[in-house]
């Protein structure tokens, strides 16, 4: 290999190894290492696409690349475009059914729960699907849609439909998701004006 495509290659292992270790760290059902990495759809789905998001931006590469995320897909029920910008540490639990659309941008340290997509509420060509910032958590079956901003450290709660940008910190819940700081989320025992504000924000 060209001595000039080797940094290109130690940098790739470097994020191979540190989606690894996200998911040792993030899930406290994981025992080894070796068992994240043979086992993890979720690490195996971050890891293909960190090689069809490469692909993607190499002339003739873009149906190969396309190919092999649908091969991903087949293999671990999450769907992620190869033209996604995924930053560092993504850590993806249980994974089944997320998907995560051709425009977006996440961040580093982010956790997506099964269930969850990043998708777009238009048809038309440009920026369509949200931009996560850093350490961001999006709840089981949560949907984030259209080209939002979602604040450093804020969470999606768990079937939250968030059409609106989330500011840093704050935790959207219900259909349509409301923001709201930390601790002052509805107890379930006070009266809410829509049933969705009993929609749970952990997971």
């Amino acid at each position: 290999m060209p001595a000039g495509h080797r940094p290109g290659l130690r940098h790739l292992v470097e994020l191979l190894m540190e989606d690894l270790d996200a998911a040792h760290a993030h899930d406290p059902a994981a025992r080894t290492r070796v068992e994240v990495a043979l086992g993890y759809p979720g690490v195996h789905a971050v890891w293909t696409h960190r090689i069809t998001h490469r692909m993607w931006h190499r002339p003739g590469l873009r149906l190969p690349a396309r190919l092999l995320s649908q091969v991903s897909r087949w293999l671990t029920g999450i769907e992620i475009h190869p033209g996604a910008r995924i930053g560092r540490r993504l850590f993806i639990d249980h994974g089944m059914g997320v998907v995560i659309g051709q425009t977006t941008v996440v961040g580093d340290d982010c956790v997506l729960f099964h269930g969850s997509t990043l998708g777009g509420r238009s048809m038309r060509q440009g920026k369509r699907h949200p931009t996560l910032g850093d350490r961001i958590m999006v709840g089981a079956g949560a949907k984030v849609l259209g080209p939002l901003w979602i604040g450093d450290d804020a969470q999606i709660g768990a079937n939250a439909v968030v059409v609106r940008d989330v500011p840093p910190g704050m935790v959207a819940v219900g259909v349509p998701a409301q923001a709201r700081r930390p601790g002052h989320l509805p107890d379930h025992g006070q009266h809410v004006e829509d049933a969705s504000e009993l929609i749970e924000y952990v997971i």
